[in-house]
């Protein structure tokens, strides 16, 4: 098991219930890339990187002829995308999603087995994402798409961010070290990605997330995902002590602080 994979084990939960939301209206967008692939006939879609199930339960209930296969290299995200589609999902389409545990440079399906493929903010996880992008290439069938959205380097500082790091100092554990980024460094690096890979008739555009927190729901985003193994390791007083002064300080700033604005590319590439 890779390290992220471990990491999603432990914040599946936080990830469901702080994150997954803030992402899915955005994530959702790929769909409209693969919509004429569908039309036409398309039946197979591979979900990769599907997380709490949000792309695949998104497309069983727009397209009542398609069949998901997703993937998740976290057994316990699996977990959470197969109790969500139970949530959402009746039994007849409930029976054309199903889940398994596997890793997105290593896809346990023969070479051409899907119409389609799509992903969300999954490809600046994976140890080699041109190795991912290479396997689901060879998963597509001749003519088959796949649509992806990641991260884009760049965009503005986020006051909330700078309030937890303030609010971490003061009691003892420093400000958070930024780690190297493997956002996408461009529109024109997402196309090269896929290009490189074997993908053709390649389109990228960037693209804004954009989501207005509270104090609470950030709050509970730093807790429970992001800072998700600091928080954990602290003795339950300090954990709470640590929580109401963070959330003293993000009540402090203004509404439109707390909107979080992130650029991102949307791609897909074609299979010859």
């Amino acid at each position: 098991m890779t390290d992220q994979a471990a990491r999603y084990d432990r914040i599946a939960e936080g990830y469901a219930r702080w994150w997954g939301p803030v992402i899915a209206p955005t994530a959702v967008r790929v769909l409209a890339a693969i919509e004429p692939l569908v039309e036409g006939g398309a039946r197979d879609i591979l979900d990769i990187g599907t997380g709490t199930g949000t792309l695949a339960i998104a497309a069983i209930r727009r397209w009542p002829t398609v069949r998901v296969t997703g993937i998740d290299a976290s057994g316990e995200m699996v977990a959470g995308a197969r109790a969500a589609a139970d949530d959402a999902l009746g039994p007849g389409d409930r029976a054309r999603f199903v889940v398994r545990t596997a890793f997105a440079d290593r896809l346990p399906f023969p070479d051409g087995a899907f119409d389609a493929a799509v992903s969300s903010f999954v490809l600046q996880l994976v140890p080699s994402r041109h190795a991912a992008l290479v396997e689901a290439h060879r998963a597509l069938g001749s003519g088959g798409r796949l649509a992806h959205v990641t991260w884009l380097v760049g965009g503005g500082p986020f006051e909330p961010d700078r309030v937890v790091d303030e609010v971490l100092d003061e009691f003892g554990y420093g400000p958070r070290e930024d780690g190297p980024s493997s956002d996408l460094a461009s529109v024109a690096a997402a196309a090269a990605g896929l290009r490189r890979a074997g993908f053709r008739r390649v389109v990228a555009t960037t693209g804004e997330l954009g989501h207005r927190f509270d104090v609470e729901g950030y709050a509970r985003f730093i807790e429970a995902f992001d800072e998700e193994d600091l928080f954990s390791s602290l003795p339950a007083s300090k954990r709470e002590r640590i929580g109401r002064r963070l959330r003293r300080a993000l009540a402090e700033l203004p509404s439109d602080a707390l909107v979080l604005r992130s650029p991102v590319v949307l791609a897909h590439g074609d299979r010859p």
